[in-house]
C-alpha cells in the first residue's frame, strides 16, 4: 500500500499498528517484501513511482525530519543500497517511522507518500480505543486469522471501507459501495450504490 504509486492513493494507510512484540519482525518483513517487490531496486525502477512534484518532495523530507527532530527512529526501506540524494525523478524509497508520537506532522497530515509511522500496541483494544479517539479513516485494514479479534475491531471502529489481509482493494470491489464517512467525505459510489448516489430523481 506504501509502495503502490509511491503511497500517493487516498486509501494508502497513513500509519499501522503492531503487537508491541512484532515491532522488529515487522519492519524486517516490510524490507523483505519491498525487496521481493523491487529487485532491482528502486531509483531507476519505472515500476516504483516519483512523487508528483518538487513541493510535495520536499513536503514529504520535512515530516521525515520532523519525526527524526522528535525522537523518532526513521527506517529507509532501500533493499539496494541506492543513494537516493541526487537524482532528477523525485523518487523518495519507502520510510517507517517507528516510535512516532501524536505531535509529529506525519501524525496531523494526510502523508500522501511512501511513509508509513508504526505504532506498537499492548492489546487490541488500545488500538481500538487510538483509532476511536481520531478523525474516521477512509479505509480500515485488518491484518490476522483470529475471527473473534477481526470481528471484535470491526464492530467497533467506523470507516469509510474495510480489506482483511490486505490493503486498498476494497474499492475495486464494484458492486459494494465505496466512500468516506465523516472527515473521510460523505456518500458512496459504484454500480448500484453509484446510481442511486449521482442520480436526482424526479
Amino acid at each position: 500500500g506504501k509502495t503502490l504509486n509511491a503511497g500517493q492513493i487516498c486509501l494508502a494507510p497513513d500509519y499501522a499498528f503492531v503487537p508491541e512484540e512484532s515491532a522488529k519482525d515487522f519492519v524486517g518483513a516490510a524490507q523483505g517484501a519491498v525487496g521481493k517487490m523491487f529487485p532491482s531496486g528502486l531509483k531507476d525502477n519505472d515500476d516504483y513511482t516519483s512523487v508528483v512534484n518538487q513541493r510535495h518532495f520536499d513536503r514529504l523530507n520535512s515530516y521525515l525530519d520532523d519525526a527524526r527532530e522528535k525522537g523518532a527512529e526513521v527506517i529507509e526501506i532501500n533493499p539496494a543500497g541506492e543513494n537516493f540524494s541526487q537524482q532528477p525523478h523525485q523518487k523518495l524509497a519507502t520510510h517507517i517511522v517507528m516510535n512516532r508520537t501524536d505531535d509529529m506532522k506525519v501524525m496531523q497530515d494526510e502523508i500522501f507518500g511512501p511513509i508509513l509511522p508504526v505504532k506498537s500496541y499492548k492489546q487490541t483494544s488500545d488500538a481500538v480505543a487510538y483509532i476511536n479517539d481520531h478523525p474516521r479513516p477512509l479505509g480500515l485494514y485488518y491484518f490476522g486469522q483470529d475471527s473473534s479479534e477481526r470481528d471484535m475491531v470491526l464492530n467497533n471502529t467506523t470507516s469509510g471501507g474495510v480489506t482483511v489481509n490486505d490493503v486498498i482493494f476494497h474499492v475495486a470491489q464494484e458492486d459494494l459501495p465505496f466512500g468516506g464517512v465523516g472527515p473521510a467525505g460523505m456518500g458512496s459510489y459504484h454500480g448500484h450504490d453509484g446510481v442511486l448516489e449521482f442520480s436526482h430523481r424526479k
